[in-house]
């Protein structure tokens, strides 16, 4: 059985990157992107009118680029918060997936903004919450006996709904400061799947490097009606590296395989994934009539003796803060490649990490991060008000993430908070200090392999890394707030450089102390309109002397960790990036790389 799945299964490392789903591949898949129909429905009149069952919509919008932006063809950022969306699903889209019978169809969408209803031939066949997290649909008991079918969508996204997880999402019409314009309805990938009547839903790696082997949690789409043979195979290249078999009558199992490699202690390092050597392992899991090709990498990450502990060896962390926009389709990447280009990027500035700052990356952002070697801090979008209904929805969406991206190895830290958005007095309510810990605590109940942040930047509870924000555009001032552990312990035992204390409860006597936004400087090679940044430079000398007066004095620290410069790239107004908008850099690239790493060019 798993032998011919080796043969036809894609190989899930070295994929061309423009799957939606990289670490669970079927043989075949159809992409639904491109031309869909597409209407505002201001006055909500949708449903009444019968528009499920009868689209026949007067627009057309560019899937999966969201309406206000311009690679959709709409590119409207006025306020609509309900919209309308239609295909036609053909003969060849269903034949594209292997679809035959006995197969259940599946439709899936990346992320919605903010919740939908879809149907299949004018029935609904469900509805999400959620405006960062996929979602799939079993479509075929409601197809029709026609030739080609339809899908309609309807998506709701308030723009003035501050309870919302929405990160960087202005609630105003324009953009302000450091908001940006909105990103509504379908903003990552749409497609087809085929898949058995038991299929594998989830897939769960778990390194263990110490124990010389790897588990794999594995999720079925139902409760098998009799045992079903299970297989798991990890290969290094064309190199098995270990072989598991069992049975499960569950649809749920966790499944251990052997990696003999592991146990020669001076060549074990070798399969170890890192930046440096960002080694993956494929796998192949097969259970019953279904098979899938995955991938994981080998490593550890934790936090010991105030140091950040990649493969049990103290990391030191260069990140960098990225929006995650793009002037012409907003949070939503402008193609796959894109995302690729993302992290070669910054990978060649010379930072080792990027903080994805108040948005929920593209899995196709962390393939790459895993592939090309780049840590990855997993943080949050933010609501902007604390009631139930806020955390509620905070809750179950971090959760249905952690649950998304629990496998890929670049992601090292997970940050469900930052500078206190949606818990703006956590300082004085307990409430929110009792919501800033139960999120530290169910991150560790569902993933106890990575250490959390709580709320990075200040006023932050039960976390594993001190991390602290700092704009000062004085490097002696910031040598001098970070010369050494005693230089830090005094603004812990008082106030941070916001003016609002950095930790509230928890022992941080032996956690690592990272800078993890400074920097900010201003500098428009194309000035835009209300331009803004922490500090401001006037010309490409004044940005270097800026920036390397900065980087210098980071780098001369005796108890950083690791730090996060503020910003990647321009952002609209927000013009404080070490490249443009467009992606190009300041500076030449080697100067920058320089500053960054601390390091000349031989």
């Amino acid at each position: 059985m798993i032998s011919d799945d080796l043969a036809r299964l894609p190989v899930a490392s070295t994929q061309p990157g423009d799957h939606p789903r990289p670490q669970l591949l079927r043989e075949r898949w159809t992409d639904l992107s491109g031309a869909w129909g597409f209407a505002h429905d201001d006055a909500d009149i949708g449903l009444a009118a019968g528009w499920p069952r009868h689209p026949s919509f007067d627009r057309t919008i560019q899937v999966p680029f969201p309406p206000e932006s311009a690679a959709s063809g709409v590119a409207d950022t006025a306020h609509h918060r309900v919209l309308w969306y239609s295909r036609e699903l053909t003969a060849a889209d269903l034949s594209g997936t292997g679809f035959a019978e006995g197969d259940r169809l599946m439709l899936r969408f990346g992320a919605v903004d903010y919740r939908c209803r879809v149907w299949v031939d004018g029935q609904m066949v469900g509805e999400h919450e959620g405006g960062h997290t996929p979602f799939s649909f079993d479509v075929t008991d409601v197809l029709s006996d026609t030739a080609t079918h339809t899908v309609v969508v309807r998506a709701e996204d308030d723009p003035e709904d501050v309870a919302q997880p929405r990160g960087k999402q202005d609630w105003r019409e324009h953009p302000h400061v450091i908001w940006y314009h909105r990103t509504s309805g379908i903003w990552q990938p749409v497609w087809l799947e085929a898949v058995p009547a038991v299929a594998v839903t989830h897939l769960h790696w778990i390194a263990d490097v110490r124990a010389a082997s790897a588990r794999v949690r594995i999720r079925l789409s139902r409760v098998p009606s009799e045992a079903l043979p299970v297989e798991v195979v990890l290969r290094d290249g064309d190199v098995e590296l270990g072989r598991t078999s069992t049975t499960t009558r569950r649809d749920e199992l966790d499944v251990s395989v052997a990696i003999p490699a592991l146990t020669n202690g001076q060549a074990y390092e070798e399969l170890l994934w890192a930046p440096e050597h960002p080694r993956l392992i494929d796998a192949v899991v097969a259970v019953g009539g279904d098979a899938v090709s995955s991938y994981l990498g080998l490593r550890t990450a934790e936090v010991g003796a105030g140091r950040f502990l990649l493969n049990d060896l103290p990391f030191s962390v260069r990140s960098v803060l990225s929006q995650g926009y793009w002037p012409e389709s907003h949070l939503a990447a402008p193609s796959a490649d894109a995302l690729r280009a993302e992290v070669q990027l910054i990978k060649d500035l010379g930072f080792t990490a990027a903080r994805v700052h108040q948005k929920f990356e593209d899995p196709r952002f962390l393939h790459w991060a895993d592939r090309l070697g780049l840590l990855v801090w997993g943080e949050a979008p933010a609501t902007f008000a604390f009631t139930p209904t806020a955390v509620a929805r905070s809750v179950r969406e971090w959760l249905e993430v952690v649950d998304r991206d629990f496998s890929h190895p670049s992601i090292v830290t997970w940050v469900p908070l930052n500078e206190s958005w949606g818990i703006p007095h956590v300082s004085r309510d307990e409430r929110m200090r009792h919501y800033a810990r139960s999120l530290v605590g169910l991150t560790k109940a569902l993933d106890p392999t990575r250490p959390v942040v709580s709320n990075d930047g200040w006023e932050q509870v039960d976390t594993d890394i001190v991390a602290i924000h700092d704009y000062a555009s004085d490097p002696e001032v910031l040598a001098a707030r970070y010369r050494d552990r005693a230089a830090v312990d005094a603004m812990i035992a008082g106030v941070g450089p916001a003016g609002r204390r950095l930790v509230l409860t928890g022992d941080v006597a032996d956690a690592p102390i990272m800078l993890t936004e400074f920097g900010g400087i201003s500098f428009h090679v194309d000035a835009a309109e209300g331009s803004w940044g922490y500090s401001a430079a006037r010309s490409a000398e004044d940005f270097d002397a800026r920036l390397s007066g900065l980087l210098d004095a980071v780098h001369a620290s005796g108890v950083l960790a690791g730090f996060c410069y503020t910003q990647l790239t321009d952002t609209l107004q927000e013009t404080n990036g070490l490249v443009g908008a467009d992606r190009v850099p300041k500076l030449p690239i080697e100067r920058l790389r320089e500053i960054i790493t601390g390091t000349r060019a031989e």
